[in-house]
């Protein structure tokens, strides 16, 4: 009696459909038999004895139907087929070791890609170590960069469009976000340099009260404004609050052309921005904490390296003086 199912197979095997028997082992082990031209040295590679090997190249035979090897010659001589497929079968395998080690190296955080959204002020600040102390550790992982606010970073985290943020303030508590706080840096005055408060090598509180402020939006929360018209208002201090920038940039820009003051991270100081003097306050009471977020079912290899590496630095920057 013919079998149903093998006379289904042998039928598409003659049309030119591939049957579901053959698996890669079928082509290694044929390949070592094509590169050999010995079925007993080609055994000895595989580590398997030659009967097995033998049966395995008939049956590879019998499902493609066709000759691969001239058995009668000696040394064994491939078929045209047998030729062809012993050049497709390299290829093949090598696309499979590459595909192996893709997912490999991608199960260990070493490849893929990474999204990071950051607030502007996180450039001047911890935030290019990190990058590069990554960049030396997984230079095949690719990053991307977005700039955001904080409310935007929740958002963004939200819809799984980036990994990990970087906000200034940190976002409000979430039970699927997990957040780090990296540093706390003092708020000094950004003002233009033809401003009657640079006459002050530090500004002095109350002098703050009334001062035209270029500030970031303060809707959505979290909000740097907001952290800091709260914090002045209660010791009695108020801004008008004259022109908004989303970003520190534009902020600084906006300040150098005398639309007003602004409040920004010490870190920034660095910037050395042409028409724009920084100053400390007197006494130190605005503080801009930076924090780390991401998702805590986030599965990424690459973010777990990226997070190692942050803890790190937070462990550096807690034990320097």
């Amino acid at each position: 009696m013919t079998d149903a199912s093998g006379g289904s197979e042998n039928r598409a095997a003659a049309a030119g459909g591939v049957s579901s028997r053959l698996e890669m082992r079928h082509l290694r082990y044929f390949r070592a038999v094509a590169e050999e031209l010995n079925f007993t040295r080609a055994a000895e590679r595989l580590h398997i004895a030659q009967p097995p090997l033998s049966q395995q190249i008939r049956q590879l035979e019998e499902e493609l139907g066709v000759l691969l090897l001239e058995r009668d010659a000696r040394p064994l001589r491939l078929t045209e087929a047998g030729a062809m497929l012993l050049e497709r079968a390299i290829a093949i395998s090598s696309a499979f070791d590459t595909a192996v080690q893709d997912v490999r190296r991608i199960g260990r955080g070493q490849s893929g890609k990474l999204c990071i959204g950051f607030a502007g002020s996180a450039m001047y600040s911890v935030l290019p170590d990190i990058l590069n102390t990554f960049r030396d550790a997984c230079p095949a992982v690719e990053l991307s960069f977005t700039e955001l606010l904080a409310a935007e970073i929740a958002e963004a985290l939200a819809h799984r469009s980036i990994d990990i943020g970087f906000s200034r303030p940190g976002l409000v508590p979430d039970e699927h976000i997990e957040q780090r706080l990296l540093v706390t840096e003092p708020l000094i005055v950004a003002m233009p340099t033809r401003h009657q408060l640079t006459a002050f090598a530090t500004v002095p509180l109350e002098k703050l009260h009334r001062q035209v402020a270029v500030m970031y939006p303060r809707f959505p929360t979290p909000s740097l404004t907001n952290l800091v018209v709260e914090e002045l208002g209660s010791r009695g201090i108020e801004l008008v609050l004259a022109q908004e920038a989303r970003d520190i940039h534009t902020a600084l820009g906006l300040v150098a052309a005398g639309a007003g003051i602004s409040f920004v991270p010490a870190s920034t100081a660095q910037a050395n921005r042409a028409g724009v003097r920084f100053v400390p306050i007197e006494p130190q009471v605005l503080f801009s904490p930076m924090t780390a977020v991401w998702r805590k079912n986030n599965s990424s290899a690459a973010l777990t390296n990226f997070l190692q590496i942050i803890a790190e630095q937070s462990s550096r920057l807690a034990a320097s003086p």
